[in-house]
């Protein structure tokens, strides 16, 4: 029976999220590229053919277990970072009971609303939307 690859779906046109997703992505590499990281810009499909909304995907990180179950933005980065070596502590202390929900209101209620709307804006200074 073959492993499922976890896969990660993120908004490369978002600087951050393209530095931070490129870094994992060079850490997977290292250790044999187990991992899948899907550009939801680059491949406008990719969000589409597993049922999701490329807007959705584009507000937070989407994660997709072995099980192929989604994770949304903090429980997905749970996910990839178990996968990822050097990122296993870090997924446990957020992990935990206080500090997971303390972490997914930043995510969820600053960190990401303010990267979504500046990449809303480069696109309507581009002509994008």
């Amino acid at each position: 029976m073959s492993e499922r690859c976890v896969t990660t779906l993120y908004n490369g046109a978002c600087p951050v999220c393209r530095t931070e997703i490129h870094h994992y992505r060079r850490i997977d590499e290292r250790r044999g590229g187990r991992l899948v990281f899907a550009d939801i810009v680059a491949d406008p499909d990719a969000a589409g053919a597993l049922g999701l909304d490329r807007e959705d995907v584009k507000r937070r990180l989407h994660v997709l277990d072995r099980d192929g179950r989604l994770h949304v933005g903090v429980d997905g980065f749970l996910v990839l970072w178990r996968e990822l070596p050097g990122y296993r502590w870090l997924g446990r202390v957020v992990g935990l009971p206080g500090v997971r929900t303390v972490a997914a209101l930043v995510y969820d209620h600053v960190l990401a609303p303010i990267l979504y709307a500046a990449q809303k804006r480069r696109e309507r200074r581009a002509g994008i939307a």
